[in-house]
């Protein structure tokens, strides 16, 4: 079966952005509808019942946080995934306080929209990258001295 997918946006360009970007790489995933604010995306939820809702956080009416909690309450299955453009320190604990299983910087979301949703997908999290070699994180890197 096709994973479905609800994008839940202000901005329409955005919206656009994120659709074309999965067509794009998963011509398979099927894009289940589409939503414009929090209160929009619980009513698209009863009536899609998307795998997946990707939420932006700030938009009128009700704030993507809000509503993830909501749907969470509402309907355990869809997996939730917040993008935002605010990066804080606090980010992740309030996605985890939302009951959503991840994030993805919307600068980042070309290289890991994708693979974000892939692991909600097969039931993990995602919240942010993984660290790269000789980041705080990940393994060492060796450096050889030669001259």
């Amino acid at each position: 079966m096709r994973p479905r997918i609800l994008i839940v946006d202000d901005h329409e360009i955005v919206r656009e952005g994120v659709r074309g970007l999965i067509r794009r790489s998963r011509p398979e995933w099927e894009i289940s509808g589409e939503a414009t604010n929090g209160q929009d995306a619980i009513e698209a939820v009863k009536k899609l019942r998307p795998d997946i809702v990707v939420l932006d956080i700030t938009m009128p009416v009700m704030s993507g946080l809000e509503a993830s909690a909501l749907i969470a309450d509402l309907d355990p299955r869809p997996r939730i995934l917040m993008f935002t453009m605010h990066e804080s320190d606090r980010l992740s604990a309030e996605v985890r306080q939302a009951k959503a299983q991840g994030y993805v910087l919307k600068s980042q979301a070309a290289r890991n929209l994708i693979r974000a949703i892939e692991r909600l997908l097969l039931g993990g999290e995602f919240f942010g990258p993984e660290p790269g070699p000789g980041q705080f994180g990940g393994p060492p890197v060796k450096m050889s001295m030669t001259s």
